[in-house]
């Protein structure tokens, strides 16, 4: 008689999954307790928030879609508009997106951002801009002509511990562009702070890093690695770690290669699989890494934001950083749908909603 081991292998063979690809998305999703933490409503009647980012000037800054960048204090809750980009056109999911802010704010203090336009056609640029304590000045463009639609553009930015600017694009609505590494969409991008294309990058004279992406909105450094979450279509969300020269797969490839084409493709294009893959989707957006003592069991854990979720979810990590060993949900369904998250350097972390109006900004510490 044919053991249950075998018979389970035999019946991953026919359905198209390996051994392998079971295993790497085998981490026990469990909804815990919102009483390990509290929450409260930090500020509210904000519109549209894309991204949070802490400032080293102890001050949250975010932008909306409508092309507002502001700081909010994380004590009173108090918002102060820096700029409202008057060239930013907001069209269904495009508009001002991401921001990353110079490692050394306080004596350089630039403010990089990501934001759709109409050129013509709806476009895309990375701009950055000097603060001189009151409002952005100096708009100086780093990439412009990046393909934006209503629906995939990204666009999440960081800069890495050695001073690059990574920038993530999405397909655009065309999917096939994805994997044309001359085309600006589905990718992953790394130039340096003044926009030049660094010499070690993996393709001649491209700010290309990675390409193969659909969506990718989340993106941060942790142990040595780049981690970014990516949209699936109504099948595997994705969170990745990102490698230089790698292939994403998409559209070839959704989730693992486990369908007998993708093996083919993936094997011919050195295809990067997945950390973790959701499937039916989440609308996985803002990523976080949380290394600190003060919650719970949440120390070497990701924290994630989903949109259609409206969960956050503690993305537990082995120590290696290459494996997902944990998923737990967090406020569920209390506050609709969450885009970002950000930890500040006490532990305590910031959720922002992008419900469309009076969206909030909520504040996350130890439970009681």
């Amino acid at each position: 008689m044919m053991s249950i081991q075998l018979w389970l292998v035999v019946l991953m063979w026919f359905s198209g999954i390996s051994c392998n690809d079971a295993s790497a998305t085998d981490a026990e999703i469990s909804a815990a307790s919102d009483n390990d933490i509290t929450t409260s409503v930090l500020t509210a009647n904000l519109t549209n928030v894309w991204e949070l980012v802490w400032g080293p000037d102890k001050k949250l800054w975010i932008t909306e879609r409508d092309g507002t960048v502001s700081r909010v204090d994380p004590v009173t809750g108090k918002v102060t508009a820096v700029k409202t980009i008057d060239e930013v056109k907001l069209r269904g999911e495009g508009g001002l997106l991401g921001m990353a802010l110079h490692p050394d704010f306080l004596k350089t203090p630039q403010v990089f951002v990501a934001f759709d336009y109409e050129k013509g056609d709806y476009k895309g640029k990375v701009v950055r801009y000097n603060y001189n304590g009151t409002t952005l000045i100096d708009p100086v463009v780093l990439i412009d002509n990046i393909p934006a639609a209503g629906i995939h553009n990204g666009s999440r930015l960081i800069i890495s511990p050695d001073r690059k600017l990574f920038i993530t694009t999405g397909d655009a609505s065309h999917s096939r562009t994805a994997q044309d590494k001359s085309s600006l969409s589905g990718k992953v991008f790394r130039i340096n702070l003044d926009g030049s294309i660094p010499g070690d990058n993996p393709f001649p004279n491209s700010a290309v890093w990675s390409f193969g992406h659909r969506n990718p909105q989340g993106l941060v450094f942790a142990k040595n690695r780049l981690y970014a979450s990516e949209h699936g279509p109504s099948n595997d969300d994705e969170v990745n770690i990102i490698q230089k020269g790698r292939n994403y797969g998409w559209p070839n490839v959704e989730g693992f290669c486990n369908e007998r084409d993708e093996r083919s493709f993936c094997s011919a294009n050195n295809v990067a699989e997945p950390l973790y893959a959701w499937t039916p989707t989440l609308a996985v957006c803002g990523l976080e890494y949380y290394n600190s003592n003060s919650i719970g069991n949440w120390k070497n854990s990701l924290l994630l934001t989903t949109l259609k979720e409206s969960t956050l979810y503690q993305l537990q990590l082995n120590e290696a950083g290459d494996k997902i060993v944990s998923a737990k949900e967090f406020l569920k369904g209390r506050y609709g749908r969450l885009r970002d998250v950000c930890v500040a350097p006490d532990g305590s972390v910031y959720v922002s909603t992008t419900n469309g109006s009076n969206d909030k900004i909520i504040k996350i510490t130890a439970g009681k």
